[in-house]
């Protein structure tokens, strides 16, 4: 007796296929100023599948940025997020939107994210505030975009620690627990390989790294779903 598994990859690999064309479609009705990408979160490490425009310098066989582990993370609670604003690490001011894809048994596996350059328009809005008198609008927080997965997952953890103003020997017992807590709630965990990166990054053993994360989880009544270096999970969500 089967699960449906083979079913469900067929009805979502039917999706997307679908959604190709739409990608440039929408591409071209918005022109230059806009950048469209199909993930498919059941390869976090090569989410993209189809992009048309170039605003973030990814391809075909890229990863999924920050927004979207956060969304893997999620898992099927994930909902869209529309018209929120980002920064790349070139200075570019995107207004995005991010749509998750769902089968027919309400489980996401995708989504089609709108990446819009809107840099023009908001320097624009801050000198109009300037001349006006109006305070300076507060600005969009840098997200890192690539097709190396691993650039994602270390800029996550930088950001982080840089949150906390400390370095991770600076942390006592309850931080160092948030901080896995945080990492693990933004999707870093469902990446192959994520620990042993993490351990790298912050200085520490392999084997630490999984401890703080089995107690973060613990601590939040979390089920204890696999780091995604088990080979049992190869990294699918």
């Amino acid at each position: 007796m089967t699960d449906g598994k083979p079913a469900r990859d067929a009805e979502r690999d039917a999706i997307i296929a679908a959604l190709v064309p739409v990608v440039d479609g929408l591409a071209a009705t918005f022109g230059p100023v806009c950048e469209v990408l199909l993930h498919d979160y059941r390869q976090p490490e090569k989410s993209v599948v189809a992009v048309s425009g170039d605003l973030t310098g990814r391809s075909v066989g890229g990863a999924m940025s920050e927004i979207g582990l956060r969304m893997l993370a999620r898992g099927d609670e994930a909902a869209d997020e529309l018209n929120y604003l980002t920064r790349t690490r070139g200075g570019r001011q995107l207004k995005s939107s991010t749509m998750v894809l769902r089968d027919s048994t309400g489980a996401v596996f995708g989504a089609l994210c709108v990446n819009v350059d809107v840099t023009a328009v908001q320097q624009a809005q801050a000198l109009l505030a300037a001349i006006g008198g109006g305070g300076a609008a507060q600005a969009p927080a840098t997200t890192t975009f690539g097709n190396d997965i691993d650039s994602v997952v270390e800029a996550i953890v930088d950001a982080h620690q840089l949150r906390r103003g400390r370095t991770w020997v600076q942390l006592d017992r309850a931080q160092r627990l948030e901080l896995f807590r945080g990492l693990d709630e933004h999707g870093v965990f469902a990446v192959r390989r994520a620990i042993e990166q993490v351990a790298a990054r912050l200085g520490i053993s392999r084997a630490s790294a999984y401890s703080y994360l089995s107690q973060a989880r613990a601590a939040t009544g979390t089920l204890p779903g696999p780091a995604a270096d088990s080979a049992s999970t190869g990294g699918d969500a």
